[in-house]
């Protein structure tokens, strides 16, 4: 890993190499010494900014967090039929997991054994019982499938877009409206009603 400079150090580009290190190592198998060689400072000065990495990780999970609940106060999310504002918000989630990548990999990657990652896996399900709610609101209106359990059509559909996080690197390969159109393509060519057997 390539060390930052000294004289670059801000607390932003210490939260990204922070994100970089526990995406690379685990939260759980990183430590400060991690920390202070990755970003090339002291551990005394990681803690003039925060309190340890479960700060820092709180921080990280935060920001990818802030950006999924984001989607949903944005015009399209709120306004016009349930199945338009559900593939509105299958697109940004795209969106988002592209523009926050190392950020959501971090979010999708905590298993609860701290108190920062139980907060962030709370967070997480509230936000997936939302798009489940968009779901469930667009069979009842009769715009897609109810022959799939909610529930499980949800859970298929976060599974396809946040198996992105495995493959895609920025610059190579397909572009985000790409990626965006296909997962919109392929969710809603399976979810629309009129493809029901």
């Amino acid at each position: 890993m390539t060390t930052a400079r000294r004289d670059t150090y801000t607390p932003d580009s210490l939260l990204a190499v922070a994100v970089t290190v526990f995406n690379e190592r685990g939260y759980d198998g990183t430590s400060m010494e991690h920390l202070s060689r990755a970003a090339g400072i002291s551990k005394s000065s990681i803690y003039h900014h925060v309190s340890g990495k479960e700060e820092l990780l709180r921080r990280a999970v935060s920001r990818a967090l802030d950006g999924l609940f984001g989607i949903l106060d944005e015009e399209g999310a709120r306004t016009g039929p349930a199945e338009q504002r559900l593939e509105y918000v299958t697109r940004r989630m795209v969106h988002v997991l592209t523009d926050e990548l190392p950020y959501v990999t971090l979010l999708l990657r905590v298993r609860g054994n701290t108190g920062t990652e139980r907060w962030a896996l709370e967070r997480r399900r509230d936000f997936d019982h939302r798009v489940a709610a968009l779901l469930a609101e667009a069979a009842a209106d009769g715009e897609v499938r109810e022959d799939i359990e909610g529930r499980l059509a949800t859970r298929l559909v976060f599974g396809l877009i946040n198996s992105i996080v495995e493959w895609y690197r920025p610059g190579h390969g397909s572009g985000q409206d790409e990626i965006a159109d296909a997962v919109v393509g392929l969710v809603f060519g399976g979810l629309r009603r009129e493809h029901a057997a």
